[in-house]
């Protein structure tokens, strides 16, 4: 089999390049002949269909990419295979997608959105995206490299850090994090909590709204907000060096950086819903706190108003879910629990680590890939 993938690459941390990166390197150690390239460069793919002759093109992003993930490849005689995270509705390519023999999808919620998107249910395959079970493993806090971690974030070594990853910290469920550490704080024992965020224009108003919550709710002087440029090879030890990975998102298509953290052997505060039921297990892996709103929407405005261009309002025959909140109080007895219980924080870690490696380990993902494609496809 002859696999061409088309992702954010050479591979920022982000998680869409962190997808296709997984899955390239897994179908290369398992021997498969696969290439990689930028899916937004039109002509160096043309260069690989060209000379490389891919059976399949895997394409890894959300359904807007589908100039350059589907009808780029189709217009060169390829065969196309998005691999899809949930982003908003389908719009006009749902009858570019729905012709497509086989669409994947990183979760059972992903596949259950796009069905209600008008997508076929039975093109649409479920593949959880791969996590590097080597890099991310349980580490000891007496390591250099995590005290290291925890002394440049301000954290003591008594102290229970609590860690959320994000583009944004307030669509990973940062702020009702902060609202439930407020609840407990008289009660719990010495913590941090720290928030890791992704440098980019969008998040430079919402890290100040967030920061202005905290002094709010008196807990800033235990918030840290840190927004510097790291890599791939740092991530591991962020995770590696919290006590709690606490991320309750608004909407998950898969949530990476949770899967990372059970890899990591940490227990995970979660929301018992989206993706979140196909990665954590409630109870064993995670908490997962119960839904307390469902935002909902009769219509959208798409585009923006641009050099003569006006934007499109499109009304949603059924009313759509698009936003999860969860619940505060169930946040802080469950992260009041995990605070006092170091014995319960390592049984858990320990159970998410066994699941992350029989479930999401990219070799495992990458070997359920050529599995799946070979006999869909006939290939080998």
């Amino acid at each position: 089999m002859k696999v061409l993938m088309l992702y954010d690459y050479p591979p920022p941390p982000g998680g869409l390049a962190t997808q296709g990166d997984m899955l390239f390197r897994g179908l290369r150690e398992a021997g498969m002949d696969a290439q990689a390239v930028h899916f937004e460069s039109a002509q160096e793919k043309e260069w690989y269909y060209r000379w490389f002759a891919p059976d399949v093109v895997v394409g890894v992003g959300y359904w807007g990419h589908a100039p350059h993930l589907v009808l780029h490849p189709q217009r060169h005689g390829m065969q196309p295979l998005p691999w899809l995270v949930a982003d908003g509705f389908i719009g006009e390519f749902q009858e570019t997608l729905n012709a497509l023999p086989l669409i994947l999808v990183t979760s059972n919620w992903v596949k259950e959105v796009y069905v209600r998107d008008g997508l076929k249910g039975d093109i649409i395959e479920v593949l959880p995206v791969g996590c590097d079970t080597d890099a991310f493993r349980p580490r000891d806090s007496k390591d250099p490299k995590i005290a290291a971690v925890r002394e440049a974030l301000g954290v003591a070594p008594d102290q229970i850090m609590i860690l959320t990853v994000g583009g944004d910290a307030a669509s990973k469920g940062a702020r009702e994090v902060m609202e439930a550490l407020a609840l407990i704080a008289d009660k719990a024992p010495d913590w941090k909590y720290v928030c890791k965020v992704w440098p980019q224009p969008r998040t430079l108003k919402q890290n100040l709204l967030d920061l202005q919550l905290a002094t709010q709710l008196g807990i800033e002087k235990n918030v840290v907000y840190t927004t510097n440029v790291v890599s791939r090879n740092f991530m591991p030890y962020l995770i590696a060096a919290c006590d709690i990975y606490a991320a309750p998102a608004h909407l998950e298509g898969f949530g990476m950086p949770q899967v990372e953290a059970g890899a990591c052997e940490k227990p995970v505060i979660g929301i018992k819903a989206m993706a979140m039921l196909d990665t954590l297990v409630h109870g064993e892996t995670a908490y997962l706190a119960g839904v307390a709103q469902e935002i909902i929407l009769k219509e959208v405005t798409t585009g923006e108003e641009e050099e003569g261009e006006t934007s499109q309002r499109l009304v949603f025959q059924t009313p759509r879910t698009v936003d999860y909140r969860p619940s505060v109080q169930d946040i802080a007895a469950y992260l009041l629990k995990l605070m006092e219980d170091g014995a319960l924080r390592k049984k858990m870690g320990q159970t998410g680590r066994k699941r992350v490696e029989e479930r999401f380990d990219y070799r495992v993902v990458s070997r359920r890939f050529i599995d799946l494609v070979g006999r869909r496809f006939g290939l080998s």
